[in-house]
């Protein structure tokens, strides 16, 4: 079976690219080409944001199945149709579980979950590809399946809500005995998913025509407060006793803007989900890692090597600064309310 995948190297990609791989699929890669491909994967280097040179990359090329993980916008998703359209029976286009109602109103979340994300333009744009999808298949049968992930991860991320891109930040501020950011009380539950039990449920879809025109999202199955999963990273960084401060997702968004979308429109709410149907669909699909089997690689792989140990110097100093009005704001309550 013959498979393109847009990008190819990312979190979610890249571990679906060696699953597929390993099961003898003939993989091809369209990308900028500026990361290492997978061994056995075929190479078409080309921008997908240019349209015409990508046309001229794929030449007559038809493929079985196509999965696109880098479209986020609506325009994207018409130029996808147009690349594509009649030059694959499957068109896999990765969407995101923070489409889904926020805040939430019923629990387990399922694919009926209504989608409906006021928070958060990256959620509302893939709300807006979705809905040219489904509009695409109805009019002239461009064969989409709609995949939503929630927190996908691998071992180069550490999984906290309030971190950086550097995200070895966190673990040092860990091991330092520094306070870590915890939004709200801790409380709310959230779903982490190891990129290579991801690619299982993925993987197991590809040429699945009986999954054209379906949704999905693939998460695992396990479930943890942001306290226990604070705890996990700790304990996975050798640290028995983190120091966790409490601090309202209002008032993180407020001294830090750029949390905004991602607490009010995702990570402030909990995030449980019905994986009944990719099982249904998938019968093989399990995911197997636990999260602080996951949090014990990433620990592991970034103390590996020096070089992977960068710190976010700014993020580091807004998350004190942060800290620290949160400090002064309590200390003033309490002078002015307590008994």
């Amino acid at each position: 079976m013959k498979i393109l995948f847009i990008g190819g190297t990312g979190t979610i990609s890249s571990a679906c690219a060696q699953l597929a791989l390993e099961r003898g699929f003939e993989l091809t890669l369209l990308n900028r080409g500026r990361q290492p491909g997978w061994p056995g994967a075929r190479q078409i280097t080309a921008d997908i944001g240019d349209a015409a040179a990508t046309a001229a990359a794929l030449g007559d090329k038809c493929w079985d199945v196509v999965v696109d993980y880098i479209a986020f916008t609506p325009a994207e998703v018409e130029q996808r149709i147009a690349l594509f359209r009649g030059r694959t029976a499957q068109f896999i286009f990765i969407s995101s579980a923070s489409a889904y109602q926020k805040p939430p109103v019923h629990f387990p979340i399922t694919e009926s979950t209504p989608l409906v994300n006021p928070f958060w333009d990256y959620s509302r744009n893939k709300i807006a590809c979705e809905e040219r999808l489904l509009r695409a298949l109805q009019e002239e049968n461009f064969p989409a399946t709609i995949i939503r992930p929630s927190w996908t991860y691998d071992e180069q991320r550490i999984t906290v809500p309030v971190n950086s891109k550097k995200s070895f930040t966190v673990l040092d501020r860990l091991r330092r005995g520094r306070p870590v950011i915890v939004p709200g009380d801790g409380t709310s539950l959230w779903t982490m998913t190891h990129n290579t039990d991801f690619a299982k449920g993925l993987v197991g879809l590809l040429g699945h025509q009986g999954a054209v025109g379906h949704t999905f999202h693939i998460t695992s199955d396990e479930v943890l407060t942001w306290n226990q999963i604070y705890e996990t990273v700790a304990a996975a960084a050798g640290v028995a006793k983190p120091r966790l401060v409490h601090i309202a997702s209002d008032f993180i968004t407020a001294c830090l803007p750029e949390f905004a979308g991602g607490l009010h429109g995702d990570k402030a709410h909990s995030a449980v989900f019905d994986n009944t149907k990719i099982k249904r669909f998938v019968p093989a699909f399990v995911a197997t890692t636990r999260f602080r089997d996951g949090m014990a690689r990433s620990v592991r792989w970034f103390d590996a090597d020096p070089a992977r140990q960068e710190i976010d110097a700014a993020a580091n100093a807004g998350w004190d600064r942060l800290i620290a009005a949160y400090e002064r704001g309590l200390e003033m309550a309490r002078r002015e309310l307590g008994r």
